[in-house]
């Protein structure tokens, strides 16, 4: 395709910044009403012990907590990705776009592959994240294992 690039690293990094920031701003208020809301019972001395909430209760507030920004980082990246625009918001500012190995949109499914083996990329010491600098189509280990390319126009 004559025009169309790569995603390359420190492009993919900031569309990511982006698209965590906006995920959290989400999610964090929601997980507070639920999360933190339970810590709040622990003020009415529900949950406290010498005026220190209760272990339980800092649990389940961090638990909530995280539950709700795995599963909204993941159905707004596998959304996104499978939609018509093909790319989250942070990708989209930059004008990238993640398709199949023949420039195809991606399924729902196959976004939540890919979505899933970021965390394999991060795993290995990053490593997996590292190897778009260095492959000749931009591809991350998230982006081989699932046939995946970040394209730039």
């Amino acid at each position: 395709m004559a025009g169309v690039g790569y995603g390359g690293f420190w492009i993919r990094v900031l569309a990511a910044i982006i698209d965590g920031i906006l995920v959290r701003v989400v999610v964090h208020p929601v997980a507070a009403i639920f999360g933190i809301g339970g810590l709040a019972a622990s003020g009415l001395g529900l949950g406290l012990r010498h005026g220190v909430a209760s272990l339980p209760l800092l649990i389940f507030g961090s638990g909530v907590l995280a539950v709700f920004t795995i599963g909204a980082s993941w159905l707004y990246e596998a959304v996104m990705l499978s939609s018509p625009y093909q790319a989250t918001l942070g990708k989209m500012i930059f004008g990238m776009k993640v398709t199949d190995l023949n420039g195809n949109r991606i399924s729902f499914g196959r976004a939540t592959g890919r979505h899933f083996a970021k965390w394999i990329s991060g795993m290995i010491l990053c490593i997996g994240y590292l190897m778009v600098g260095f492959t000749e189509r931009k591809q991350g280990l998230h982006d081989l294992l699932a046939g995946t390319l970040v394209r730039r126009s």
